[in-house]
């Protein structure tokens, strides 16, 4: 039989550890709401027509989001010899995005993701019919720059090695100015001879926050349960003494 003071001591602790495990309950709620608003916001994003590209007077509002894979398109030429190619794992294999700078209509340039290549077509005269090289105009979904690399992965521009599309310092190692602080997934368009491989968006808003509440509330309940069951059993020990 403990002493009352240890007793009361883990008490204390067990009501904390109680208030904390709901805490992250209520957190997860809180989540839920607002992943299902941005699942909201993307959908809308994607069956909305798709408006032009948004420029320099545009850019210092895109910070505050709404914008993610919302529906574009721009009119320009490709630079395509400042294209940049990034390591990429998609349903077609390992091989790279193919960024190209798109320089618009209006001045500003803009990086397109013209979609994949596999390993063995990295180089540019293996699929020279697909660089285009008149005016056009790209659709696709606006994304948001993805800075300093993959998990494990930095970026090197120093050795040109990218394994993410950092915007920002991909304008730097290829002499990018003025830039879009995003860049353009393309859709599915065909190329000529195929390459690159465009509409490989993958749209993945995985949404468990509801069965993590759950958890957290589940183990609080079994935690709370085990305090009133010890207290119970101390109290019926300490009374027939």
């Amino acid at each position: 039989m403990r002493s009352l003071p240890v007793l009361s001591l883990l008490g204390l602790l067990c009501l904390a550890v109680v208030a904390a495990l709901a805490a992250l309950g209520v957190w997860q709620l809180e989540r839920r709401v607002w992943k299902l608003n941005l699942i909201d916001e993307i959908t809308h994003a994607l069956h909305a027509a798709p408006i032009d590209a948004p420029g320099p007077t545009q850019w210092p509002r895109l910070a505050a989001g709404g914008y993610a894979y919302q529906r574009v398109r721009a009119a320009g030429q490709y630079l395509n010899d400042r294209e940049t190619l990034v390591y990429a794992v998609t349903r077609l294999g390992l091989g790279f995005w193919v960024l190209t700078p798109l320089r618009s209509a209006d001045g500003f340039i803009v990086l397109v993701n013209r979609g994949f290549v596999p390993a063995e077509r990295r180089d540019p005269a293996t699929r020279s019919v697909g660089m285009l090289n008149d005016d056009i105009v790209v659709s696709g979904l606006m994304r948001m720059t993805e800075p300093k690399g993959a998990f494990l992965r930095a970026n090197d521009p120093a050795a040109d090695r990218w394994y993410s599309r950092d915007v920002a310092a991909i304008a730097e190692a290829r002499r990018l100015s003025p830039i879009a602080p995003y860049f353009i997934d393309a859709d599915a368009t065909p190329v000529p001879g195929g390459l690159p491989v465009g509409g490989l968006t993958v749209i993945e808003l995985p949404n468990n926050h509801l069965v993590y509440a759950l958890t957290w509330f589940t183990l609080a309940l079994m935690l709370a349960g085990a305090v009133i069951h010890v207290g119970r059993e101390e109290w019926r020990i300490r009374h027939r003494l």
